[in-house]
């Protein structure tokens, strides 16, 4: 990969994104609502997703996970349902780590082959391939049957009747069977029985999980005593280790080029800074994404965990949601990139993702374009990656009662289901923009100029940085709270940026100190034509000291002005 290249993710929901039933049915099975299929992911299909500006993306859901479906005939062993959420089941309650899940293929008995064949159409359309990595917990029914010869299942030499030893995978309450105020009773299958009972993902270290505890899955042990407080056991390494750093160089065998690690921050660090390091010594061009969510803990992940890029999650995602929500001023954008100034080049900034409300949901901005500003600030404020997810450059609302995950402005992740604006834009694997109305297309058209400007433009790709608020404070030609802007330098141009989260259009007048020229060694300039690269359209400004730089800014948008400072 190029260096100087900024990464941008397109994260899809693998069994969602070909699926072409037109009327899915609310805790619909496969049969009934159809799934779509590695093989969705068509050259062209590839072709279009690149065009976007996507650099790598992130097939989510690949590996086996619980499922109500039955796939006996294949000789796999059926999930109990009332341990499973949602009739296709969440891919985060893995089964088998050394397989693929068996939804996404169209022959299920070839379908390690066809996920081969997507990391190389992936490479072949110029685009780096993420899958997830689920260290933290597995499936309460999980047995790995695809698992190469000699190694050993988790725990299969564990001893049951202890809550804690290094050498189990799992923490047992001994004596108590799964209880939970759950139903474990189906019709069919009758009563799911667990004894002793596992401690439940979450870090519910007793029988009784309830609805609201991830009930579906089981703790791994990496060495840390819950039960006696008798701190962290790693040496001798855990064999919990061990088994986790095979499975990590199994899939990174497959030539897939990066892990986004779920929950990582409910794995020890000292793990990840013991298997990344051992990964990257056989694949050394590999990236690992960490799902942390502690500040606190964000230095130790990188510094120690040696991951390269963390979610900035608690950051700028939360604080771009409440202004672009009306919740928050547009001012507390600067504490954002303050906060993480010594690692900014470590976060990886998005608005939208499986776990988050749809911006155009009724539970967020209920509008798609009310993303824009928010999006420029996310893709153009740093070199580091950002991250878009599929549907989002569509307007997605995430607004369908799909099943077990409601309606509730995210897009299922548990059940079978057809997304409508995706539907239409691939189109019987067509892709191309006929079935879109004229909103969604003028959405794909900001998310594609916007995406491609970050790695055509070497001021965003791996330039400096200078925000400009500090001086445009209590302006009355400019309202901190609505607007934003910064600069963006490198060799002999500068971009200036500006946008507005308010719904009317504005004049602004933006101060550019003095300051701002000299850290950043550019001239003073009157009356210069600049380009918006956004719209395309030229422009003339003063980009000096002494007189504030005037421009429209239109409503939910903003401006990314090119200047060539020779």
């Amino acid at each position: 990969m190029n260096p100087e290249e900024k990464i941008i993710i397109y994260q899809v929901f693998t069994r969602l994104f070909g699926n072409r039933t037109l009327a899915c049915k609310t805790n619909g099975s496969i049969d009934e609502n159809g799934c779509g299929k590695m093989d969705c992911f068509t050259e062209q299909a590839l072709a279009e997703i690149k065009e976007l500006g996507i650099t790598h993306i992130w097939y989510t859901g690949i590996i086996a996970h619980a499922t109500q479906t039955d796939y006996t005939r294949y000789g796999l062993p059926k999930d109990h349902p009332a341990i499973v959420k949602g009739k296709a089941g969440s891919p985060y309650a893995i089964k088998d780590y050394y397989d693929i899940d068996p939804d996404l293929a169209v022959d299920v008995e070839k379908r390690m082959e066809e996920f081969e064949a997507l990391v190389k159409r992936t490479h072949e359309a110029g685009m780096k391939m993420i899958i997830d990595f689920v260290p933290n917990h597995v499936a309460r029914q999980y047995k790995s049957l695809a698992k190469p010869e000699g190694v050993k299942d988790l725990g299969e030499d564990d001893d049951t009747s202890v809550s804690f030893s290094p050498n189990n995978n799992f923490y047992y309450i001994p004596g108590e069977e799964l209880k939970g105020d759950i139903d474990l009773y189906d019709p069919e299958a009758g009563r799911y029985t667990e004894m002793p009972a596992k401690a439940t993902g979450n870090n519910k270290f007793d029988a009784w999980p309830n609805r609201t505890d991830w009930y579906e899955t089981v703790k791994l042990n990496y060495g840390v005593d819950y039960y006696n407080n008798t701190g962290c056991h790693f040496s001798p390494i855990p064999d919990t280790w061990t088994k986790m750093k095979d499975i990590l160089l199994f899939w990174a065998g497959k030539g897939i080029d990066g892990f986004r690690c779920d929950m990582a921050e409910m794995v020890p660090c000292e793990f990840w800074g013991w298997a990344i390091p051992q990964v990257k010594e056989k694949y050394p061009e590999i990236i690992f994404i960490a799902e942390v969510y502690n500040p606190q803990e964000y230095r130790n992940y990188i510094h120690n965990g040696k991951f390269d890029y963390l979610y900035d999650k608690v950051g700028l995602y939360d604080t771009l949601r409440g202004v672009i929500a009306n919740n928050a001023s547009a001012t507390a954008i600067t504490g954002c990139w303050q906060s993480v100034n010594d690692i900014q080049s470590h976060m990886l900034n998005f608005l939208e993702n499986h776990d988050e409300q749809r911006i155009a949901s009724d539970f967020f901005a209920g509008n798609p374009h009310k993303a824009f500003p928010g999006m420029i600030v996310s893709a153009c404020m740093n070199t580091n990656p950002v991250m878009i997810y599929f549907g989002q450059e569509l307007g997605e609302s995430g607004m369908d009662t799909e099943g077990y995950s409601g309606r509730d402005g995210r897009t299922t992740i548990f059940d079978y289901w057809s997304i409508d604006s995706i539907r239409r834009w691939t189109n019987h694997g067509r892709f191309n923009t006929h079935l879109l109305n004229a909103k969604e297309k003028g959405i794909r058209n900001f998310y594609k100029t916007l995406l491609n400007i970050c790695n055509e433009e070497k001021c965003i790709s791996h330039g400096e940085f200078f925000d400009l608020m500090y001086a445009n404070l209590n302006g009355w030609q400019m309202n901190e709270h609505k607007q934003y802007a910064f600069i963006r330098k490198c060799d002999d141009e500068a971009l200036l940026i500006a946008v507005n989260f308010g719904d009317i259009n504005m004049r602004v007048a933006i101060n550019v100190p003095e300051h701002a020229f000299q850290y950043l060694s550019m001239p003073e300039m009157e009356n210069i034509k600049v380009k918006d690269l956004i719209s395309g359209k030229e422009e003339k400004i003063n980009f000096t000291s002494s007189k504030p730089v005037g421009i429209d800014l239109p409503a939910n948008s903003g401006k990314i002005l090119k200047i060539k400072l020779k």
